[in-house]
């Protein structure tokens, strides 16, 4: 996939842990750096709610990147969650990735900015699409944002684009600590099938519904069986009121149906075999606030 890049004379690997408002590419950057589509892709704010773990190996380096969450103000207990894998993801880091883009302000959430100045590991800066801006613009922008947090290296990408990506994975693996791999060096996640059927699932809810649906729903995969040639799968999707079941199932069940048939045709994608997909609805009004609901959903610990 990459071309140009410098292997190190000595073994590295670590934790490159990315972070950063919603909507500035956080989930797009990790996929174009990882060459794998691990954490889903919607225009829609918090389209991310999970740490998820990309791994990438050469013959003397493994990076072990983690997608996390958009920094937000949290309004319940499912999103405290989330922004507990942010702050987690802050203090466990080798590496940071701070992932900004060429529309929002440099101000925004200052408070998690200024923690990335006392930070003793080292601290890289994206600036994201800059295909939609000019050359000034991001000149002035990677300014700003060098005399924000001093010890940064900025660097200018497209993670849609996938322009300057080399130059973010030349950065990391420079700044890795010397260390053994810390996973099988033939891993490229943490993650198994069954969350990426429910993040598919969930991905799909996200593009064919719009207000609160999205946010009112969880998925759950109550059943995977493994076939000789293909996935039999059975999920549940929470909602939160009759009403938005509804809506989810639509009429004589057409939304529904849209909505499997756009998630198993991606499953059988990203698993490389044919899936039997079975949906379900079910109403769970309190599943945001429930510590035990969250567990189930993989949330808690």
């Amino acid at each position: 996939m990459y071309n140009t890049i410098l292997e190190p004379k000595e073994h590295r690997a670590g934790f490159v842990n990315i972070i950063g408002n919603p909507n500035v590419g956080k989930s797009t950057l990790m996929n174009a750096l990882v060459g794998e589509k691990l954490s889903i892709v919607t225009a829609k704010a918090q389209t991310t709610r999970h740490r998820i773990r990309g791994i990438v190996n050469g013959e003397n380096y493994q990076i072990v990147y983690s997608d996390t969450p958009g920094i937000l103000k949290p309004n319940y207990r499912l999103q405290e969650n989330m922004m507990d894998y942010v702050d987690t993801a802050i203090g466990d880091a080798d590496i940071i990735l701070y992932v900004t883009d060429v529309v929002e302000k440099a101000d925004k959430n200052a408070d998690y900015v200024n923690r990335l100045k006392d930070l003793e590991c080292p601290v890289i800066i994206v600036v994201n699409k800059i295909d939609i801006s000019n050359q000034e613009k991001v000149v002035s922008l990677m300014a700003e944002w060098q005399e924000k947090v001093p010890q940064a290296l900025v660097i200018p990408v497209s993670a849609q684009e996938k322009f300057n990506i080399e130059s973010v994975l030349n950065a990391v693996i420079s700044r890795l600590p010397v260390s053994p791999a810390w996973f099988d060096k033939d891993a490229f996640t943490d993650k198994n099938l069954r969350f990426f059927a429910s993040e598919i699932i969930r991905e799909k809810i996200l593009e064919n519904y719009s207000q609160e649906i999205p946010y009112c729903c969880e998925v759950a995969i109550e059943a995977f069986k493994e076939e000789e040639e293909r996935y039999e799968i059975s999920a549940v999707i929470y909602v939160m009121r009759d009403s938005q079941k509804g809506i989810l199932i639509g009429k004589g069940g057409a939304a529904l149906k849209k909505t499997g048939t756009d998630a198993r045709i991606e499953m059988e994608d990203f698993f490389q075999k044919k899936v039997f997909l079975h949906m379900f609805v079910k109403v769970d009004e309190n599943w945001r606030e429930n510590r035990r609901e969250l567990r189930k959903f993989g949330y808690e610990e």
